[in-house]
């Protein structure tokens, strides 16, 4: 087994809320911009925080889910889209030991850390505490010996005095000392933080966490305990390696490409990095459009990708483009391979509340008070355009909204016992959001499909 060097380290928190975002986005900038090539990677489901990465780094941020994609994809992934870079940094998720519900810390920061050999550095909100602190971080560092707490940095506190009697009930290294700043908050929403594609001052808001980070967190020691980290036993993840040794030989291949429409701009932010990548291993040309702003599809479109976002908050703008919303509904019905998944599903029903949308499904959406969140198992219910009966897939659901009837007459998935979606030869649309690249059969099928239509 290959032996591949990553400097890396892994930012986590005792729980949500204590600064993880506002941290590792700082290093990850702070880094670039003392002359580091920087990989941002974020543990979980989340596509939020990437956004943020991405700006920080000038490169696609990336996520690692063992839920998703399966333990012994963690490591490749982690490799794949590090490549080049001088050092990772990883966006832990929730609290350092807090994964999937039932699962005994399955798919947790911890779990990533372990199954990556990453060492961590423990983010603390301490502005309600203070030698408590110690007995906190002396719990993270001892519960599993099979994560390396390497240091602390501590966040908000609210004076020197203060800070220094939090520090000295730690005996793990403090990297840092962050004061209480609310000019460097990220704002919130019904599911979480502004995304970076929303929000126009988000390069500001990246510089100035880099600025904070420079100025109170000891990069350079950061950046030794990322060295720390030992070789991992892995090779980086290739979509299919068959595939682009034909394409680097085989020009007829290239020029033979099918574009693939995937939707884009403020309203449809959340798709993993590996999505494009399975797609264009597969011969497809994958062509952003903004379904608020672009009058029609681009041109030669074969096949139609909707990923998750916000449509919710964009309802509005996605209604006025009546041109496009008419091509895309004669153009799905009439059989151009489409996946949609969750703001895709929303987008595909005939309203989302009260505002019309494409109507390509017999269904209306609408906001409600309660957020679905799970990780499940589903199982397919038939052979549609991207399964085959009686196939499972790990995903997940992250949405408040809901959609009357919750099915079709084919169902895309059956999750914990109901059927759930709309599928058929052409057409597959669901609230479930799954990673390619632990199911990369979806992705070959669809391409499949794509370059059959027409």
């Amino acid at each position: 087994m290959p032996r591949t060097e990553l400097p890396r380290v892994v930012v986590a928190a005792p729980a949500t809320g204590q600064g993880k975002t506002t941290v590792a986005t700082g290093l990850m900038a702070a880094a670039v911009a003392a002359g580091q090539a920087v990989s941002g990677h974020k543990v979980g489901p989340d596509y939020i925080d990437p956004g943020y990465h991405a700006l920080a780094c000038g490169r696609p941020g990336r996520n690692l889910d063992p839920h998703l994609v399966g333990e012994e994809l963690v490591a490749p992934l982690l490799l794949h889209g590090a490549r080049g870079a001088d050092v990772a940094v990883v966006e832990g998720v929730m609290g350092l030991y807090d994964g999937r519900v039932g699962g005994d810390g399955f798919s947790s920061t911890a779990h990533v850390a372990a199954l990556t050999r990453t060492p961590v550095v423990l983010v603390v909100d301490i502005s309600r505490s203070s030698r408590s602190i110690g007995a906190v971080v002396h719990g993270m560092a001892t519960w599993d010996p099979s994560v390396e707490v390497a240091g602390v940095i501590l966040n908000q506190a609210g004076s020197a005095r203060h800070a220094e009697e939090v520090r000295s009930s730690i005996s793990l290294p403090v990297l840092g000392v962050i004061p209480r700043d609310a000019s460097i908050a990220t704002p919130s929403r019904h599911l979480g933080l502004v995304t970076a594609a929303e929000r126009g001052e988000s390069a500001a808001v990246v510089a100035r966490l880099a600025e904070v980070i420079a100025e109170h967190v000891d990069l350079d020691a950061v950046l030794t305990i990322a060295r720390s980290a030992p070789p991992l036993a892995a090779d980086p993840w290739l979509p299919d390696p068959a595939q682009i040794e034909r394409e680097d030989t085989s020009t007829r291949r290239r020029l033979n490409r099918r574009p693939v429409a995937v939707a884009a701009g403020r309203a449809f932010t959340f798709r993993y990095a590996e999505t494009a990548e399975l797609l264009a291993a597969h011969g497809c040309e994958v062509v952003p459009f903004d379904p608020a702003l672009d009058p029609a599809l681009p041109a030669g479109t074969a096949g139609l990708y909707l990923g998750g976002g916000f449509p919710e908050v964009h309802a509005a703008d996605l209604a006025a483009n009546t041109a496009l919303r008419t091509e895309i509904r004669t153009a799905v019905l009439d059989g151009l391979p489409t996946v949609a998944e969750c703001a895709g599903l929303l987008y595909l029903c005939r309203t989302l509340d009260e505002a019309p949308m494409a109507g390509v499904l017999d269904a209306d959406a609408t906001m409600t008070e309660r957020l679905t969140l799970r990780y499940p198992v589903a199982t397919a219910t038939a052979d549609t355009l991207l399964t085959r009966a009686g196939e499972q897939v790990t995903g997940h659901e992250f949405h408040r909204t809901t959609v009357a009837p919750v099915a079709g007459p084919t169902p895309a998935w059956q999750v914990d016992g109901d059927a759930v979606g709309f599928a058929s030869d052409t057409l597959h649309a669901s609230y479930l959001h799954t990673h390619w690249a632990g199911h990369p059969h979806l992705a070959s099928r669809f391409a499949e499909a794509v370059h059959a239509h027409g």
